[in-house]
Order: C-alpha cells, then structure tokens, then sequence
C-alpha cells in the first residue's frame, strides 16, 4: 500500500472526529490530530483502534503515545504492515 492510499484512509478514519474542517480539507503529514484538526485525546483512542481495524494491524501503546499528527501516523502504520 502506499503513501498516497495510506494518507486516504487516515482522513477517511480521523474524519468524524474532526472539529476543524477547514484544516481537514488542507491536511498533509504535517497535520496534528490535537492542534490542527482539533481532535480531543478521547477520539484519538477510537482513531487509533479504527487504524488497527483498517489496516489490521495492532498498535502498542509506546506506538499509540507517538501518533500525534499525519507523518507519525504513516510511520507506524507503515512499520506495522511491514512486520505482517
């Protein structure tokens, strides 16, 4: 799967727990869940469990505390599909 596919299903996950759309619509892998996106710590547990479903993967919590914005997301989600 690559880049551009994985950044696709990352917005189509984060989508519903996004406050601010506008930073949604201009979203790239500098993109924070928190400041950008406003998303809360609580919907950043439900991404995170969606991202696991998605892509079936399982994500640890050492993972879980770095995914912060859209490039460490990729990054984890890209290692974890590469230790399948």
């Amino acid at each position: 799967m690559n880049k551009a596919a994985v950044i696709e299903q990352l917005k189509t996950i984060v989508k519903p727990f996004v406050s601010n759309k506008e930073a949604f619509e201009n979203i790239n892998e500098n993109t924070d869940f928190i400041s950008d996106l406003n998303i809360n710590s609580a919907n950043l547990v439900d991404i995170v469990l969606d991202v696991e479903e998605a892509f079936g993967i399982e994500i640890d919590n050492q993972s879980m505390e770095k995914m912060l914005n859209i490039k460490a997301a990729l990054n984890i989600i890209e290692t974890k599909l590469a230790e399948k």
